[in-house]
C-alpha cells in the first residue's frame, strides 16, 4: 500500500536520529553539519573570499550557525535558500554553577533557554554539553565538550508532598528545576569535570556556554513503525532534511544555499541569528566575489526564493479542539505549509503557488496549517530574516506532537517527504519574469 512505511522511510528516520544524537547543542549540531560537508571549502569571514564558479563552500559564525552554498558554472542570477535553526529549548548552566543544600546535596544553578515544556525535563537522565573557551599559548581557543553520560536528574517532588501536581502545578524555574549533581563529595567537582572533558587544566577554562540535554535516545515506534520520538526534533529535523537535500541536489543556474541559524528559540537577535547580518553579508560577498555588483546583487534577490523550515503542530489526538477546524495537520501526511494573516509566517499566495508546483513535481503531499484564530502562535525564521534580505519566502515544516518538550514526536514518512520536496526545490529554476509572475523549469 502506498501509505505504508517503506524501508527508505525507516532509513531516513534512523539517519535523523543519529544526526540528533550527535547534536546535543547548537555548537555540536554545526560540528555535525561540517563533517557532512566533507569536500566543501570552509571560508572565513575574516578573510577575502575568492570563489570559483562551480565551487562548494560553507562559512560558520559563532560555531553555532552555518551557511553552505554551491555555485553554478555561469553567472550568479539568483539564490535559492532553505533556512532552519540549530537550537532547541533547554536549561543553560549559570556561571557559578554549584548550589550546596544542607551540606548533603550539590545542585546546578540553571536558567531557562527558550520556551520549553518544563515538566518534560523531570525524572529522566540528563547530561551537559556546550563549549568552553580555554587559555593557550597565544590567547584563547574554543573547545566543544560533551560529558556524554548520565550525569544529573531533575527530581520531581513526591505526590505525597505535592498533592496539586496533577492539578495544574506552576513550576518555579528558580526553585523546581535545579538538577541534582551529586552528594557532599561532589562539591567543587563541576568545573573539574568540564575541564577534564575539554582536555585542559581547570585553571585554563576562562569561559563556558553549557547546557543540559536529554540523554534518552531517539526511537522509531508504533504498530507499523510509523512514528519517531527524539529530543530536539524542533528544529533538527528540518536542519537534517535541508542538509540531505542540499547535498543531493543537482546544481542549476542559481546559487543553492543551506542556512542553519542559532538562537531562533530566543528571538534570533544575536550576531549569529536570523535577525543578524549573517545571511545578507554572505549573499552579498558571494555576488561580489564572482564579479557582480551591488546592482546585480539586488537584481538577483528579486528572482530569489527561500523556504523557512521549522516544524509545525500536528493535531493532538486528545485535544483536537486546539487545532483550526479547516487547517489542521497530521503526522505522515506530508510537508506542512504554514499561514498567518499577521505574517508570523511569511507564506502568501505567490510563495504558496510556487511551492505547490514544486511538491507536485516531486510527488510529495502537502498540508496546510493555520492557528486557531483565538490562539496565538509562535514566529520563526522567515519574517525575521526577511527584514534583512527581502525575497519571496514560504514557511514550511513537518507535523509533530509535544513541540518544545524535551522528547518530541513526529512521523517517520515525513522525513523523506521533506528531503524529496527540498531537493526538488533546489533543482527547480525559479525565475521572476515580472512582478507576480514566475517561470519554473
Amino acid at each position: 500500500m502506498p501509505n505504508e512505511v517503506q524501508a527508505n522511510d525507516l532509513l531516513q528516520a534512523q539517519k535523523l536520529i543519529s544526526f540528533i544524537q550527535s547534536s546535543p547543542t547548537s555548537f555540536h549540531a554545526i560540528e555535525t553539519v561540517e563533517k557532512e560537508l566533507a569536500g566543501y571549502t570552509k571560508l572565513s569571514e575574516r578573510e577575502t573570499w575568492r570563489l570559483q564558479p562551480g565551487g562548494k563552500y560553507y562559512v560558520t559564525r559563532n560555531r553555532s550557525s552555518i551557511i553552505a552554498f554551491t555555485l553554478p558554472e555561469g553567472p550568479c542570477r539568483a539564490f535559492q535558500l532553505i533556512a532552519s535553526h540549530s537550537d532547541s529549548p533547554t536549561f543553560k548552566i549559570k556561571e557559578n554553577a554549584e548550589v550546596v543544600v544542607r551540606d548533603k546535596y550539590v545542585q546546578l544553578d540553571t536558567e531557562r533557554y527558550g520556551g520549553m515544556i518544563m515538566s518534560s525535563w523531570f525524572d529522566r537522565p540528563l547530561s551537559i554539553a556546550g563549549r568552553v573557551i580555554v587559555k593557550d599559548e597565544t590567547g584563547v581557543r574554543t573547545v566543544l565538550v560533551n560529558l556524554n553520560r548520565d550525569m544529573t536528574i531533575i527530581p520531581n517532588v513526591a505526590i505525597h508532598m505535592n498533592r496539586e501536581v496533577n492539578n495544574g502545578y506552576k513550576y518555579n524555574a528558580a526553585v523546581d528545576t535545579f538538577p541534582l549533581w551529586g552528594g557532599p563529595e561532589a562539591k567543587n567537582t563541576f568545573k573539574a569535570e568540564i575541564a577534564k572533558a575539554a582536555g585542559v587544566e581547570e585553571k585554563d577554562v576562562l569561559g563556558a556556554d553549557l547546557f543540559l540535554y536529554n540523554r534518552v535516545l531517539g526511537t522509531v515506534w508504533g504498530v507499523n513503525s510509523e512514528y519517531l520520538s527524539a529530543p530536539r526534533l524542533d528544529d533538527l529535523e528540518c536542519a537534517f532534511a535541508s542538509l540531505e537535500a542540499f547535498k543531493a541536489a543537482k546544481q542549476g543556474s542559481h546559487v543553492n544555499v543551506c542556512c542553519i541559524f542559532d538562537n531562533e528559540e530566543v528571538g534570533s537577535t544575536t550576531k549569529q541569528g536570523a535577525h543578524s547580518t549573517f545571511l545578507s553579508d554572505t549573499l552579498k560577498r558571494i555576488m561580489l566575489s564572482l564579479g557582480g555588483t551591488e546592482e546585480s546583487y539586488y537584481a538577483a534577490l528579486a528572482s530569489s526564493f527561500m523556504l523557512s523550515a521549522d516544524n509545525a503542530h500536528a493535531m493532538h489526538p486528545n485535544h483536537p479542539e486546539y487545532s483550526d477546524s479547516q487547517n489542521m495537520t497530521f503526522m505522515n501526511q506530508g510537508i506542512v505549509v504554514k499561514f498567518n494573516a499577521n505574517q508570523k509566517y511569511t507564506t502568501d499566495a505567490v510563495s504558496e503557488a510556487v511551492f505547490h508546483a514544486i511538491c507536485e513535481k516531486a510527488g510529495v503531499p502537502v498540508q496546510h496549517y493555520a492557528n486557531r484564530s483565538d490562539l496565538a502562535g509562535g514566529g520563526t525564521l522567515g519574517n525575521i530574516s526577511g527584514s534583512h534580505v527581502s525575497i519571496n519566502t514560504l514557511d514550511i515544516g513537518l507535523a509533530q506532537l509535544a513541540m518544545h518538550s524535551c522528547y518530541e514526536t513526529a512521523g517517520v514518512k515525513d522525513v523523506d517527504y521533506m528531503i524529496r520536496g527540498m531537493k526538488t526545490f533546489y533543482e527547480t529554476e525559479i525565475e521572476s519574469t515580472q512582478d507576480g509572475q514566475y517561470r519554473l523549469d
